[in-house]
């Protein structure tokens, strides 16, 4: 007879609520996962997609044992190979491109938030590349443009605390799916609501989370920042403004005050947004006279163009009321910035020689097709990303991986878009598999993974096959003979001379032993209610010497989207809906694709229409559509109704190419162009046109 036990997890995936999970064993297998109840910020419940986490782990598809191509590149056909001969023959590759006079630049990694896991992560992986001199990547495709416009005003990703939420009583979620991509402060949200509370949420789409909020409010894509402003305009024009705040913890106010009172009147607003006057009145006064009051900003309203400043301008919000003073009130977008983890030596960026380029991820289309400076890419080292089939511009990208001189290696768990295109492939382990420390980008607290089942198969994790490849290619051992659970230790500054107060008394064998723990915070953290910003100034930068320095505005403005019916007419005659291609409830960005409940929950690709452009195109609900523009085309089904405005469509994504009915997914056409603050994606700067397929 076996005996059941519990053993300690965490969810690995790019998510802000970082759960604490519950792993029942029977013997030596996984039978059961659920949330861990002592966890205070995700109180004992999983989202749908983790709770099927065992179907993950124990899919009969999982990658065994490491894979040579046989077939064409994009065919998936490979034979076994073992592991020696898998990393004999990469260490020797990598070897030859180094020597050459390409030189090691021409060899390029490229992750992502595959594992939010900080050793499997950005540990050894990011050490190997800088020892070998690889080009460094520019990992800008989620949250650059937000994180650095946001930065701008606050002066890092610092926010109010999660748990604030349940005190306030005015809460804005702008541009945030709450209720989906962070379910654990909806709760504490609708919590608030129980007490009074008013949620509105602030979003081109009507979402499941404005489904659920007291008043939504539709505005036209990429049009946020010239929503705040004319919020700004109501507030200074009605004295509705914390003058005291504004006086001792602010730069630039009044310029900011002469600016929207005299720029972003309510019908120049009302024009840009497409959001009555009344409206904007409104939501200014009950914003500025309601405390606390917070804002929840998400990284959906930074994808355009403009998006750098718009989150720049929305942050501006609670200074200029004074909501920072209360718990309960201000603004979050990342609680990232709180962990201050020994990252310098974990990475060892002091490794990468001088003069390394820079390729940004969003650009990978232009990287692969040798459009940028320096050699040409000859390897691609894929791992943690599945980029064939969320890279923008993705016929460019696929193009790309189709080189033949390309040489592609793809460390995955299943056979994804990617991995069809590899040269090599490597199996992967799962977070039950490995070891693991999380922070989180939307609560304080830290947490281990330790492995709990062996390996599947023949699967290794990042560290294991860098450790590898490093022996092979004479690295120092002192850099990449060191374990999991070390790196973690150097990661916590265990045995450092000075550590950061959030982090003393938090060690490695205090999380294995004691479970998550929280940074050494306040309980209630009102990080901002005295000023103190982590800005040059110690100020709420209205007015930024570091904007002006990178040629643009120092004072908030809009910006308008790139694409789009206002800012491009001549395109929108042709391409004349603006479409959104925002993470399905089922799966998260490409992850759960593949798992058979979640894939016929999403039902198939879907394209959301308001009733009047599908009218004018003779579209009814069930169709199949192409949905096409210059840059490429893919096919969904037509849902016809009113969650979106007339001229927007949404494709809930990102869909796996070879589960799409004509092997493309809405990347087909997006664009490949960077925003205005910090080389992000500009996903939703996207016209289209759809068509019915008879």
């Amino acid at each position: 007879m076996t005996q059941t036990k519990t053993v300690l997890a965490v969810c690995p995936h790019d998510c802000p609520d970082t759960c604490s999970i519950l792993v029942t064993l029977d013997g030596d297998r996984a039978v059961a996962v659920g949330g861990n109840r002592r966890h205070q910020p995700t109180r004992g419940f999983l989202c749908h997609k983790v709770a099927r986490y065992l179907d993950r782990v124990y899919h009969p598809e999982r990658l065994s044992h490491p894979m040579r191509r046989v077939g064409p590149k994009g065919s998936g056909r490979f034979t076994p190979v073992s592991w020696d001969d898998a990393l004999t023959e990469i260490a020797a590759r990598f070897r030859e491109i180094a020597g050459s006079l390409d030189g090691p630049q021409a060899i390029l990694p490229y992750s992502y938030c595959g594992t939010m896991g900080k050793i499997q992560g950005q540990s050894l992986d990011r050490r190997f590349f800088h020892r070998l001199g690889a080009s460094l990547l520019d990992r800008t495709i989620c949250a650059a443009a937000g994180g650095t416009g946001y930065a701008m005003t606050i002066g890092s990703r610092t926010g109010m605390a999660p748990e604030g939420f349940s005190e306030s009583r005015y809460i804005i979620n702008w541009g945030s799916n709450t209720a989906v991509t962070n379910s654990h402060l909806w709760v504490l949200m609708h919590n608030a609501r129980k007490c009074g509370a008013k949620i509105v949420t602030i979003d081109p789409y009507r979402c499941r989370t404005a489904e659920r909020s007291d008043w939504h409010i539709q505005p036209r894509v990429g049009t946020d920042a010239a929503l705040a402003l004319g919020l700004m305009h109501v507030i200074f024009r009605d004295r509705l403004e914390d003058g005291e705040y504004l006086e001792q913890h602010t730069l630039g106010w009044v310029q900011l005050r002469e600016r929207v009172l005299g720029d972003y009147g309510l019908d120049r607003v009302s024009a840009i947004t497409g959001v009555a006057p009344d409206q904007i009145e409104q939501l200014a006064h009950e914003y500025a006279k309601t405390k606390p009051a917070a804002i929840r900003i998400n990284y959906g309203l930074q994808r355009h163009f403009g998006g750098g400043m718009a989150v720049r301008t929305i942050a501006c919000l609670p200074a200029i009321v004074g909501a920072w003073r209360e718990f309960g009130g201000g603004i979050l977008l990342s609680t990232s910035a709180e962990f201050p983890l020994n990252s310098q030596t974990l990475e060892r960026p002091d490794l990468v020689p001088p003069g390394t380029r820079t390729i940004n991820m969003t650009r990978l289309a232009e990287a692969l097709g040798g459009e940028l400076p320096g050699p040409p890419v000859r390897a691609l080292y894929v791992y943690n990303s599945n980029p064939a089939a969320i890279a923008p511009d993705q016929k460019r990208v696929v193009r790309g991986l189709t080189r033949d001189d390309l040489f592609t290696v793809v460390h995955e768990q299943f056979a994804t878009d990617t991995v069809d295109y590899a040269d090599l492939v490597l199996p992967a382990t799962t977070q039950l598999e490995h070891f693991d420390l999380h922070t989180s980008y939307g609560h304080h607290w830290l947490q281990v993974n330790r492995p709990c089942i062996a390996p599947f198969a023949e699967a290794r994790c990042n560290t294991w096959v860098f450790r590898n490849l490093a022996a092979r290619l004479g690295f120092e051992p002192e850099l990449f003979q060191v374990s999991d659970e070390a790196l973690a230790r150097q990661a916590l500054w265990e045995g450092a001379e000075t550590v950061p107060p959030a982090l003393r008394g938090i060690t490695v064998d205090r999380l294995t032993n004691e479970g998550p723990l929280r940074l050494n915070l306040p309980l209630r953290y009102t990080p901002f209610a005295d000023g103190n910003f982590p800005t040059p100034s110690g100020k709420c930068e209205f007015y930024c010497e570091r904007l002006a320095a990178l040629g643009s505005d120092s004072l908030p403005t809009y910006t308008p989207p790139a694409e789009s019916p206002e800012s491009t007419p001549q395109l929108a005659q042709r391409f004349p809906l603006q479409m959104l291609s925002p993470p399905s409830p089922h799966f998260l960005n490409s992850t759960f694709v593949n798992i058979d409940s979640l894939r016929e929950a999403a039902r198939e690709p879907q394209l959301e229409m308001h009733v009047d452009d599908a009218e004018r195109r003779g579209i009814s609900s069930g169709d199949r559509l192409r949905v096409f523009n210059d840059r490429g085309a893919f096919e969904a089904m037509a849902v016809v109704g009113h969650t979106v405005r007339a001229g927007v469509v949404v494709a809930p994504s990102v869909w796996w190419n070879k589960y799409s009915p004509d092997r493309a997914n809405a990347n087909a056409t997006t664009s490949s162009r960077l925003t205005d603050l910090g080389g992000g994606a500009t996903f939703f700067d996207n016209l289209v046109e759809v068509e019915r397929i008879e």
